[in-house]
């Protein structure tokens, strides 16, 4: 016979209107934190993902947010969802979606801390066809949001996403950087063109949601390094990995 499993604390969840808001019992402040985007990067892209049958996790994903869980990095999810402003799926769809993957999550010992999405869009049905909504990225609403309810260190934390528009909305909210997942070894440049040029915002690409997050790690980012060696955490003002 297994052990009973703790009782999970519970979600404070707000879903309104053409935005959703969830966020897991935990204290987060001063912390930086790693912002994934959903589809392309924990879950392959099959395009307007709203039913269940149709998620499948990535190879590696799940290990490279449990990584981030033990050292005490909040993981936070932010995902443009405009199939719901389109109307081929609602918050219920989404919701049996998110369900599964914590579930797929859980499986391999991790979990989301957080989880932020955005239904607006300029052809969605009104009242979600609010073209350039704060939330929608590559607005920095979804990641601000985030940083002041869960009072995280935004200026030490990091987004990864699978297109430019994820990458523009960290560098927006002032974040550190932003790594860019792209499997071909040509185009990303083109991808970025649209991502400001700023001197505080690092950019860097990898092939996967497993290689950037070691690539975060092994150069101490995200506060993990310091935790590593016992050291205080990495400063905002710490070196820039090559470029």
């Amino acid at each position: 016979m297994t052990a009973d499993k703790p009782p999970q604390p519970p979600n404070l969840r707000h879903a309104t209107g053409g935005l959703w808001s969830e966020i897991s019992s935990g204290d987060f402040e001063g912390r930086p934190a790693l912002f994934l985007d959903r589809d392309g990067v924990l879950v392959e892209d099959t395009h307007y993902l709203g039913r269940t049958e149709d998620m499948r996790m990535l190879t590696g994903a799940a290990e490279a947010v449990a990584r981030c869980n033990r050292l005490g990095i909040p993981v936070v999810l932010v995902s443009n969802q405009s199939g719901i402003g389109r109307g081929l799926y609602d918050w219920q769809g989404f919701d049996a979606v998110q369900t599964a993957l914590a579930a797929a999550l859980t499986n391999d010992g991790a979990r989301l801390d957080a989880v932020f999405a955005c239904a607006h869009h300029a052809d969605g049905n009104a009242p979600l066809n609010i073209a350039d909504h704060p939330w929608r990225k590559p607005n920095p609403g979804m990641i601000a949001a985030a940083g002041e309810r869960m009072k995280l260190d935004l200026s030490r934390s990091w987004v990864i996403g699978d297109r430019a528009a994820d990458i523009a909305a960290g560098c927006a909210a002032g974040l550190e950087g932003g790594i860019l997942l792209f499997s071909r070894k040509d185009g990303p440049e083109r991808l970025l063109a649209s991502v400001p040029k700023t001197g505080h915002f690092v950019i860097d690409i990898s092939a996967s949601l497993a290689e950037a997050v070691s690539l975060l790690l092994s150069r101490g980012f995200l506060g993990a390094g310091a935790r590593n060696r016992g050291l205080p955490d990495v400063p905002a003002s710490a070196s820039r990995p090559p470029r």
